[in-house]
């Protein structure tokens, strides 16, 4: 049964960093994370930089114990091996805020695994807080306003300015404080087993690439509008913008935007000057890469009309009626269980969970156990619920009463 939930006071906030550590080399490194052997938690973070290059990496790393926060330039460090034995230590609780793509991230380029985690989003999601951002989070329990001016930031530059370090610093130094404050919460009202669970699977998450292929510009929203020729183009200017992006390692947006390949997949320019009248192709584009375009679209252009893309068609899914009730119905049965857990829909049983229930339409709460999705807090908490949902009504009485 749940507690509902009370009014939090504000917390007196922990001071905030005084001159914060930039560790920059190997032996520094080596020294910071001797000194957080045995500690009971710590808080980290990563500054990636998506929106400038194309490939993603750790350009900062941001670690935190209650007693002393660091701000790590990767790019001098040769070795993560101590801080990777820190993060595999079931002795020390690892602290993220949304922590699914910075572990993806550090898996991928370190092969680092956090053995127990918490995750401050995960938390305030169970405990259905209006803002689950860490601005938000931080600004409601101790009153901090962070500074948004470096959200997009080119975290791949050099030098940093202090400025951006105060501002990475800040992702964790607070974080010991707010897990307190969500964690008290979240045994208060009987959930903590529930997020556990969630930790525990973020615990295993490893980078999964988008393979290579010829396909990959069907992913373009709207890509799947167009025909023929004008698929043939698209799939040339796209493959064109991704080599480019790739070699000069920058995000594929900063070299042409999907904008302009879709205009010019419909109406394809084959001169420069009418390269110049496509909205958003700029003179710099134009002076730079103005050849290498027009080449493209020639390429495609020249395409046989045997040989232009066809958009694959998924196979025609059978209509199951009885599925589709008793999705319906699981969705409202779901819908009553939020409200009484005071809990977003999609935190107690997202829909694609509700399908595969509704396809193998159970019978028993051990028949739950098959459903991968279904988490264990959910078959204890409101499994029943959801089989009674799932159970298909007996048939209504013909006129006569039989």
């Amino acid at each position: 049964m749940t507690v509902p939930s009370e009014p939090v006071a504000r917390s007196a906030a922990p001071a905030a960093p005084a001159a914060v550590e930039v560790i920059a080399d190997q032996a520094a490194f080596d020294a910071l994370v001797d000194s957080f052997i045995g500690v009971p938690l710590l808080a980290v973070d990563t500054e990636a930089a998506s929106f400038h290059r194309f490939e993603d990496r750790v350009y900062l790393l941001q670690v935190s114990s209650r007693e002393r926060t660091a701000v790590v330039d990767p790019l001098g460090i040769t070795s993560l091996d101590r801080f990777a034995a820190l993060l595999a230590d079931p002795g020390i609780e690892i602290i993220f805020h949304d922590a699914d793509y910075d572990l993806r991230l550090l898996h991928r380029q370190y092969n680092l695994r956090a053995a127990r985690l918490f995750d401050t989003r995960v938390a305030a999601q169970f405990l259905n807080e209006p803002g689950i951002g860490l601005a938000a989070l931080l600004a409601k329990y101790f009153g901090v306003t962070l500074n948004k001016k470096y959200q997009r930031a080119d975290w791949s530059a050099r030098p940093l300015s202090a400025e951006m370090v105060d501002y990475a610093a800040t992702d964790t130094h607070y974080l010991p404080a707010l897990r307190d404050e969500l964690r008290a919460q979240l045994e208060a009202r009987g959930r903590l087993a529930w997020a556990e669970e969630e930790f525990s699977l973020l615990e295993g998450v490893a980078w999964a690439p988008v393979e290579a292929g010829e396909s990959n510009y069907l992913r373009l929203k709207g890509a799947k509008a167009l025909k023929g020729r004008e698929l043939a183009l698209l799939r040339a200017l796209y493959d064109w913008r991704e080599a480019s992006a790739r070699r000069l390692d920058r995000a594929s947006f900063r070299i042409l935007n999907n904008e302009p390949l879709f205009t010019m997949a419909k109406q394809p320019p084959r001169t420069l000057d009418e390269l110049q009248r496509v909205k958003g192709v700029g003179p710099e584009t134009i002076a730079r890469r103005g050849g290498e375009i027009l080449e493209a679209i020639e390429q495609a252009m020249a395409i046989p009309e045997r040989d232009l893309p066809r958009i694959p068609r998924p196979p025609r899914r059978v209509p199951d009626p009885e599925a589709d009730a008793r999705l319906d119905r699981l969705k409202a049965a779901r819908n009553i269980i939020a409200k009484r857990l005071d809990l977003a829909p999609g935190v107690v049983c997202p829909n694609g969970t509700l399908e595969e229930i509704a396809r193998q339409a159970p019978t028993r709460l051990e028949d739950l156990e098959a459903v991968p999705s279904l988490r264990r807090w959910q078959r204890l908490e409101f499994g029943r619920e959801l089989l009674g949902a799932a159970a298909d009504p007996p048939p209504a009485p013909s006129a006569d009463g039989a």
